[in-house]
């Protein structure tokens, strides 16, 4: 089954070179590092071989297949990072020997009030004041994530001032008194890049994102930041890492 609709007003090449570029992102072509063949496209999408010529290159003409005469549609081959998220989550040093340069950059900061949900979260009262920091994440100068962070405004006023100072959210969090914090939980799940990721992530119509959502505590054990996270996923695989030396502490 695909998700091309006839009558849309959406041409039918357009929709088979979105799910073929999706499909590309999810990894579903990695074991040959190719597509199937016109004929076996054309069928599957229940249209005819031009229709597919032309999905296909729309997708050459962005970088994504090459078709060689002969060996048919190859899919060109794109560095995708692993990122590791364990008790200990750190953006820079997850990437550590993976690429030159990892930053994290800051490009909003706001107040609002905490939904009953992010309230939950942080153990406050729903309505308290939080602090949002919007992040956006690259390696070696190329976008992987964009990021939204949520903290307690009374007790992390300085955050911003002490990230725009330190570049580095581990650090930030140290100068704010929290020396070492830890991942109490985190879930994941992936969707269609929105129109805002395929601008923030420079992605293509039709490219999927991996999507985050954690919280991180002190010491303590006491919730200090809910994350929001939306990874690149034809450029970042998410690796669940087991520290089985550094328990977490317990939730207070």
């Amino acid at each position: 089954m695909t998700g091309i609709e006839r009558q849309t007003g959406v041409a039918l090449w357009r929709q088979i070179a979105d799910e073929i570029r999706a499909a590309i992102g999810n990894g579903d072509h990695d074991d040959t590092g190719r597509l199937p063949t016109e004929a076996v496209l054309a069928a599957r999408f229940d249209v005819n071989r031009h229709t597919v010529r032309q999905a296909l290159a729309a997708l050459a003409r962005e970088g994504i297949v090459e078709t060689v005469q002969g060996r048919g549609t190859a899919i060109v081959p794109r560095r995708r990072v692993t990122y590791p998220i364990g008790p200990r989550t750190r953006f820079s040093a997850g990437l550590g020997g993976q690429v030159t340069q990892a930053v994290t950059r800051l490009i909003d900061v706001s107040e609002e009030p905490a939904s009953a949900d992010l309230a939950a979260l942080l153990h406050l009262q729903a309505g308290a004041p939080l602090l949002k920091l919007e992040t956006l994440g690259e390696a070696d100068s190329i976008p992987l994530s964009r990021a939204v962070h949520w903290f307690d405004a009374h007790r992390f006023a300085g955050l911003p001032d002490a990230y725009r100072l330190e570049g580095s959210m581990t650090r930030a969090l140290a100068a704010c008194g929290v020396p070492d914090y830890v991942r109490l939980s985190t879930e994941i799940s992936a969707a269609p890049a929105t129109a805002s990721d395929r601008a923030d992530l420079a992605l293509q119509p039709g490219a999927v994102v991996l999507l985050t959502r954690s919280v991180n505590a002190d010491s303590e054990g006491h919730p200090i930041q809910a994350s929001h996270s939306r990874f690149a996923a034809e450029r970042v695989s998410l690796s669940v890492a087991n520290d089985r030396d550094k328990p977490l502490p317990a939730r207070g």
